[in-house]
């Protein structure tokens, strides 16, 4: 881990040691091959930026409690589960450098995983009578599906306005680190205003973070762990591309909506899209609107007292957008 991401998990630091003992016991299973595949995800586990949300938007307005562990490892099994089966729908090999579930066991036993994983979600809050929280994280699991739904039905006519663009990256993004945020106010206040407050800030926060990912699609695939051009080869409609299609003639778009429809698999013919796109100003755009999400987070953030955890949540909103992948 990045001595950026330690420095900013360090008011929360013995909260998540706690919270991964919790969430491995989460996924315990008498079945010996549930155990074993369950080991592997625990093993990969990433930066873990969603826990991170949780107990420092709760230690800004409150005290951690056991309604804290919960809710980050509801959020997780939740999400876990989504990427698992992510990965079948995705056709993916890879996960944060690792063998995907579906590479190593295939797709059933990854379908058959994800399920799992989303009942113990479940059960865990109906037998705490977590409600509040399941409703929030219910919520945005729904609004994710709905967003990568929309994205699949808008990518086969390659017709996605900027207004398009933002409710998708909203639901399958910006959603569940909203769910991340408010669960952990929920976790520690009734306050119906504090909790709308942190689902509001983390919309903003994960609208940038998504604008950030979409980003690195454009730069040099060395440092980012996933190839230059890959939105594009998926026919994936980007804030930088849909901008700059906007600023184009009709000539021009129609000759760049033929290689995304048409080239996408060939490496030289994205390369001009990539070209296209900066010649005609949508990263510098992009940029700016990632920006203008960023300090709105951050207002929002400074309506609460400061405080170590609060400075972490500053620091994790920059994080998002300055991170190099």
């Amino acid at each position: 881990m990045s001595s950026t991401t330690q420095s900013i998990k360090a008011p929360v630091a013995e909260h998540m040691r706690i919270f991964e003992e919790k969430f491995r016991g989460s996924m315990k299973s008498s079945v010996p091959l549930l155990d074993k595949i369950t080991n592997y995800i625990v093993k990969r586990k990433g930066k873990q930026l969603r826990p991170m949300f949780v107990f420092l938007s709760a230690q800004t307005v409150g005290t951690i409690n056991e309604s804290t562990y919960r809710a980050a490892t509801l959020i997780e099994l939740l999400h876990t589960a989504t990427l698992v089966h992510d990965d079948v729908v995705d056709d993916s090999n890879e996960r944060r450098g690792f063998f995907s579930l579906n590479a190593l066991w295939k797709n059933k036993i990854a379908v058959l995983i994800g399920d799992f994983l989303l009942s113990r979600g479940l059960l865990l809050s109906l037998d705490n009578d977590d409600f509040h929280l399941l409703k929030i994280v219910s919520t945005a699991v729904k609004e994710m599906s709905e967003g990568e739904l929309l994205q699949i039905e808008k990518a086969r006519r390659l017709d996605i306005s900027e207004e398009i663009y933002y409710e998708i990256i909203r639901q399958k993004t910006a959603s569940l680190v909203a769910a991340c945020c408010s669960c952990g106010a929920a976790s520690v206040t009734q306050d119906k205003n504090t909790i709308e407050k942190f689902k509001e800030f983390g919309i903003l926060t994960g609208m940038a973070f998504q604008i950030k990912d979409d980003l690195f699609d454009f730069g040099s695939s060395e440092e980012i762990g996933k190839p230059t051009g890959i939105d594009i080869k998926e026919k994936k409609m980007t804030l930088p591309l849909i901008y700059a299609l906007n600023q184009s003639t009709w000539l021009e778009k129609r000759k760049i909506i033929n290689i995304i429809k048409n080239h996408n698999t060939d490496s030289d013919k994205v390369k001009v899209v990539i070209d296209f796109v900066i010649e005609k100003g949508g990263i510098a755009y992009a940029e700016k609107v990632m920006h203008d999400y960023k300090n709105k987070a951050l207002t929002i953030l400074k309506e609460f007292p400061e405080s170590p955890s609060r400075n972490s949540l500053e620091l994790l909103v920059n994080y998002s957008i300055e991170r190099k992948k």
